[in-house]
């Protein structure tokens, strides 16, 4: 199984970037795709953006369609979120989840090693 670890949160400016990473280790990260979930208070955990094990696709929910960025560099076991325009509803904890020779899903289900997140707080 592969762990890993989240990094880039905290406190940021609405209209301000942020850019977070997720680092893999354990075993051999091109066979997984990757996607991000976010989490915010009193709400469900939600799709943000998957990519597939080489990065040739990629998903994105549609509130942040156009503001985020998802890639991947297998040779740093990293994938990373480029958060752009950046609004007070992106505050929420972000989750990092890999899924062994599976797709990049939308859904939490495929995915079966998590991040332990990294809080984004975005102030108006």
């Amino acid at each position: 199984q592969v762990q890993l670890i989240e990094s880039g949160g905290g406190l940021v400016q609405a209209g301000g970037s942020q850019r977070l990473s997720c680092a893999a280790s354990g075993r051999t990260f091109s066979d997984y795709a990757v996607g991000w979930f976010r989490q915010a208070p009193g709400k469900e955990r939600e799709f943000v953006a998957a990519i597939s094990m080489r990065g040739s696709i990629t998903s994105y929910a549609d509130s942040v369609k156009g503001r985020f960025t998802i890639s991947r560099d297998n040779a740093k076991n990293t994938v990373y979120l480029q958060m752009n325009s950046l609004k007070p509803e992106d505050t929420a904890v972000y989750y990092c989840a890999a899924n062994l020779l599976g797709r990049a899903a939308t859904t939490p289900t495929p995915y079966d090693s998590w991040g332990q997140g990294t809080q984004v707080t975005v102030s108006s």
